[in-house]
């Protein structure tokens, strides 16, 4: 089957306002669709990304979060001394009970303070939870009324630079570093000594959680079992980075809604954008579209041909939308609607797959936009298409 597909080459180029109009109008709802697919998925792979795959959290049974849940410690020293859990080098369990608590801080931007997560950490914790990175300053000394700070609250609270004092809980503490945890959740929290924070927050007798390194992996489901099976601990165990990636429910689902909406509703005016402007391209070209048909072309070649036309104006506008959403990939945002109940701060994320998204949106809005003007150019008449002036 022969196409005209030079001839609709040509009358892009001819007609370049309408065919720029076309493009552009394209690629600023794609623009928006994929910086709202962005935060979301920013937010996913902040909470994805904290934890390491052989760690278990030991929470209390029904608690919706750290903050909730409460380990006694009459059941960590049960469970740290566990066959299943792996050992140091200095042949201590790996195991990390912290203390979780939130404080009101007030932010750099705006009259309104904010909730920041303060965990109490033994200095075990560096090694049990893994990937974190003193970024400026050092660790905080234990015993002392000292504090490291996630690198990216570091910017959006005031008082949390090296050297500055903070007050939490009635208490002045000092800030010696700043820390990275690839780009996880705990970038957002503040850290200190568990054994200082524990009489200074009121969290004695136990921790809020319980973090351990499990020699296997795959014993994680049957060390949950037996947890739970203990009659005197009101306990559970749960794959690290799948509690932290659970957390993001709350916020993820809605993110992720308010894609869809936008996108559904930005899409629905593009697709009637397009097919107006496609409408506009077949009234303008009536007499030559009866010339292609007098030369033999037949109606199928000439729907597919304008359909073909109105994909490539969406895919070129869908790449330009996506080159448009690039410069937000890194930038930072947060969120207090946490199970936590704290901000967490996340940074936008384009990736290729988000990418792809974009151009199969594009792709469908200018499927759906061209479908019906190419119907309408495939049905006219020869005669009465010469005829038009």
């Amino acid at each position: 089957m022969a196409l005209p597909i030079s001839y609709n080459v040509r009358n892009l180029l001819v007609r370049w306002q309408v065919t720029l109009l076309a493009i552009v109008g394209i690629g600023l709802v794609v623009t928006v669709f994929v910086v709202l697919i962005s935060m979301a998925t920013g937010f996913r792979l902040a909470l994805r990304a904290t934890g390491e795959p052989g760690n278990a959290v030991v929470v209390q049974r029904g608690s919706g979060s750290e903050l909730t849940s409460w380990v006694p410690l009459d059941d960590r020293n049960v469970i740290i001394v566990d066959a299943r859990v792996a050992r140091g080098a200095d042949g201590q369990p790996l195991a990390s009970p912290e203390v979780v608590v939130v404080a009101n801080l007030p932010k750099k931007e705006g009259p309104d303070p904010t909730n920041v997560t303060v965990r109490g950490v033994t200095p075990r914790a560096y090694e049990v939870r893994g990937g974190i990175v003193i970024t400026r300053g050092r660790k905080f000394t234990p015993g002392l009324y000292q504090i490291i700070v996630g690198d990216r609250i570091v910017d959006r609270i005031k008082g949390l630079e090296v050297g500055q004092k903070v007050k939490i809980q009635k208490q002045e503490w000092e800030v010696v570093g700043t820390f990275a945890s690839r780009g996880g959740a705990f970038e957002s929290e503040i850290w200190g000594d568990a054994e200082v924070m524990g009489p200074a927050f009121q969290r004695t007798g136990g921790s809020n959680s319980l973090v351990v390194r499990l020699k296997d992996a795959s014993t994680l489901a049957a060390f949950d079992k037996d947890i739970r099976a203990n009659p005197q601990m009101q306990l559970r165990v749960a794959e690290e980075r799948k509690y932290y990636e659970d957390q993001a429910g709350p916020v993820a689902g809605p993110l992720m809604a308010l894609a869809g909406f936008v996108a559904i509703v930005m899409g629905i005016g593009a697709v009637f954008g397009a097919m107006n402007t496609m409408y506009a391209i077949v009234a303008a070209r009536t007499r030559e579209i009866g010339t292609l048909r007098a030369l033999g072309f037949s109606r199928r070649s000439i729907l597919l041909s304008f359909v073909l036309e109105s994909v490539f104006l969406a895919v070129v506008g869908g790449v330009l939308g996506c080159l448009l959403a690039l410069p937000a990939n890194g930038l930072t945002g947060a969120t207090g609607n946490t199970a936590g109940f704290a901000e967490l701060a996340w940074a936008f994320r384009v990736t290729p797959g988000t990418l792809m998204v974009g151009v199969i949106f594009a792709v469908l809005m200018g499927l759906f936009g061209g479908l019906l003007p190419a119907f309408r150019a495939a049905r006219l008449p020869i005669t009465s298409a010469l005829r038009e002036a």
